[in-house]
């Protein structure tokens, strides 16, 4: 378990989608133990050194978290455990079922490849100018 004055959870999520955005109210809402953080990747100075190495443009294709044991979580295990840590946990809970499982992690999947211009946003090439890594 995380000291209690560190996050069992720090969430990486896109501060210019406005879906993305409502979902971190949400969850700063509900979290009333201050077990979560959350970090705006698409903030001038995400610093991807200081979140595990994620990258901007990784952190932007999918969403990840980062536990307090320093583990990485990415896709639906991200929400399946701040939810856990919201007390919501049954809401995720038939994620882990093989068949549920399977059917939402391929709607994540389809919702993270064009999450991008579902909200009117740019392209990823086009946000990374200036952000990513050379390829």
């Amino acid at each position: 378990m995380a000291s209690p004055s560190a996050p069992e959870l720090t969430l990486l999520f896109d501060g210019g989608c406005p879906l993305c955005v409502r979902e971190v109210r949400f969850l700063q809402r509900r979290d009333r133990q201050a077990r979560l953080a959350f970090v705006d990747i698409d903030a001038a100075d995400y610093d991807p050194e200081a979140h595990a190495g994620i990258s901007y443009r990784v952190a932007m294709g999918r969403i990840h978290a980062i536990a307090g044991s320093g583990e990485v979580l990415r896709d639906v295990a991200v929400f399946r455990e701040a939810y856990r840590l919201i007390g919501f946990g049954w809401l995720y809970a038939p994620t882990r079922w093989p068949l549920i499982g399977g059917v939402v992690d391929w709607v994540y999947g389809i919702w993270a490849d064009r999450r991008l211009q579902i909200t009117g946003r740019a392209d990823l090439d086009t946000l990374c100018q200036g952000r990513c890594e050379i390829n």
